[in-house]
């Protein structure tokens, strides 16, 4: 009975509610947002928090991703979502 009530209530709630408009970062146009991401990428390195990766940190991390992707559902086909849910 409880399941009832709930699935009432969200299913008159849903299409009456309005949409919702965008605020903040998500309203600015892209050219805009853009620059502010950019200011926050130059301070990070500036600052020292922003990591790089060596030469043999991405061969390291290619080959971790390569070996994962050789077990069965970690491969490109998995992260698609071809699997059946």
């Amino acid at each position: 009975m409880a399941l009832e009530n709930t699935s009432a209530q969200s299913n008159t709630s849903g299409p009456t509610t309005p949409r919702r408009s965008l605020r903040g970062f998500a309203a600015m146009d892209p050219q805009r947002q853009r620059e502010i991401a950019s200011l926050g990428g130059r301070a990070a390195h500036q600052s020292g928090h922003a990591h790089e990766f060596s030469s043999e940190e991405a061969r390291a991390a290619g080959r971790k991703r390569h070996a994962r992707s050789d077990s069965v559902g970690t491969g490109p086909a998995a992260s698609a979502g071809s699997e059946a849910r």
